[in-house]
């Protein structure tokens, strides 16, 4: 899950970079696209192209709009938002998906962990400023908005992978994504540059290696166990925002990621109580 958050986080300053000079819904067409060839000779490596059309569309279909939803959003965060800003927001993800889980999937959830929901959504609001002067920019609620594509797609992920395999459920995504973002990116298209293209291969081997990772990491350890390791991308934002950008997150940012994260690190370590008590 390190190595994942890591690559993923060179995914993301490569969007970052795209987005400076092409529209967001565009970068979610590169962003699909770009990995496309190299996901489909893995599944051309593990032999599953015979089983690519045996998956519940349904499901597929819902992932594949919520996805280009995640990425648009966020791309068009990434324009006037540091890297550090977008995933402070972006946190609050985990306390989505516990709060949707009990609506969707009936799990159960007790009365610390609504609390600790609340808290996060608490932490998102410091992080979109209290004091009134940029108090919920338009940037802010594009990552609210991916993010809540982002738990929807879990909770999708989570009743899919009861059908679908992970080779058929990482090619799909891409498919759909990218087939679904071209239409509405076609009228606005800007004809790539020259200068872009290494970009475009670093964008499809970290988006490639960072779903191979990050889906060998839940199914090999539990996801209550796994997750909370995600928050390891706040480090490497501010990293990236001050070698790329020179910027660094002031003291709100760094308040409200302390209180998102402290909050989903609660849930994650509740959940794995229940499961504990459940399945002992």
């Amino acid at each position: 899950m390190i190595a994942a958050v890591a690559i993923f986080s060179v995914m993301d300053t490569t969007m970052k970079l795209l987005a400076a000079h092409y529209p967001a819904m565009q970068v979610t067409v590169l962003r699909s696209f770009s990995s496309l060839p190299l996901v489909c000779v893995w599944v051309a490596y593990r032999g599953k192209f015979n089983t690519m059309l045996k998956v519940n569309w349904g499901l597929q279909l819902l992932r594949g709009a919520l996805g280009i939803g995640m990425l648009t959003l966020f791309a068009y965060a990434l324009k006037s938002l540091p890297l550090a800003e977008t995933y402070a927001v972006f946190f609050i993800a985990p306390a989505l998906i516990t709060a949707l889980s009990v609506i969707v999937l009936k799990e159960r959830v007790d009365g610390m962990q609504w609390l600790a929901i609340v808290v996060g959504l608490v932490g998102v609001l410091v992080v979109l400023r209290p004091d009134g002067t940029s108090f919920i920019s338009v940037a802010g609620l594009a990552v609210l908005g991916s993010a809540t594509c982002y738990a929807v797609s879990a909770i999708a992920s989570r009743i899919l992978s009861r059908t679908d395999s992970n080779e058929q459920i990482m090619f799909w995504i891409l498919i759909m994504m990218g087939c679904g973002a071209l239409p509405l990116a076609w009228s606005g298209w800007v004809p790539l540059r020259l200068a872009d293209w290494p970009l475009l291969a670093v964008l499809a081997v970290s988006g490639f290696l960072g779903q191979l990772a990050i889906t060998r990491a839940f199914s090999m350890g539990k996801a209550s166990v796994v997750a909370p390791f995600e928050y390891s991308a706040l480090a490497w934002g501010v990293a990236i925002d001050w070698a790329l950008w020179n910027t660094l997150p002031d003291r709100w940012t760094i308040v409200g990621a302390a209180i998102i994260i402290g909050s989903g690190v609660y849930l994650a370590r509740r959940e794995a109580v229940h499961a504990e008590a459940e399945h002992p």
